[in-house]
Parts: C-alpha cells; structure tokens; sequence
C-alpha cells in the first residue's frame, strides 16, 4: 500500500510533518521536489489580514429588496 507524507530535508535528514501510521519496517521513496518556494508552502493556509483590501464592491443598493422576490417580502 502506498502513504504519502510531506516534509522537508534539510542538513541530511528528511523530517515530515506528520508521524506516519506505519507499525513495521518498510521501504521508502523520496523524491525531492526542485524550484519550489519553501517560505510560499509554508505561509499557504494562513490568512493575511487586509489581503483583498480595495478588490472587493459593495453596490450601493445592496440592502435594497431584490426586485423578483417583492411577493415573499414582508
């Protein structure tokens, strides 16, 4: 059965992000991942404040009832 774990080797060791689940000795692959941005990976999942600043409208009519449901409207 094939686990695949992510991690980063740095100074000679492979250290992963998560203990794998595995009880015996077993044979691996590593394959070493080139051109990628370490500092990009690791900052993906964390939320920047202000990072859609002035990207995203409110109309000015947006509080206003929506013409096709004026019947439902109380």
């Amino acid at each position: 059965m094939l686990h695949i774990y992510k991690g980063t080797y740095e100074n000679g060791q492979v250290i992963l992000d998560e203990k794998p689940d595995i009880k015996s000795k077993s044979k691996v692959i590593v394959t070493f991942l080139e051109g990628t941005n370490l500092e990009k990976e690791e900052s993906i999942g964390k939320r920047i404040l202000g990072g859609f600043a002035g990207n995203i409208k409110v109309p000015n009519d947006f509080d206003e009832p929506i013409e096709d449901l004026k019947d439902y409207m109380h």
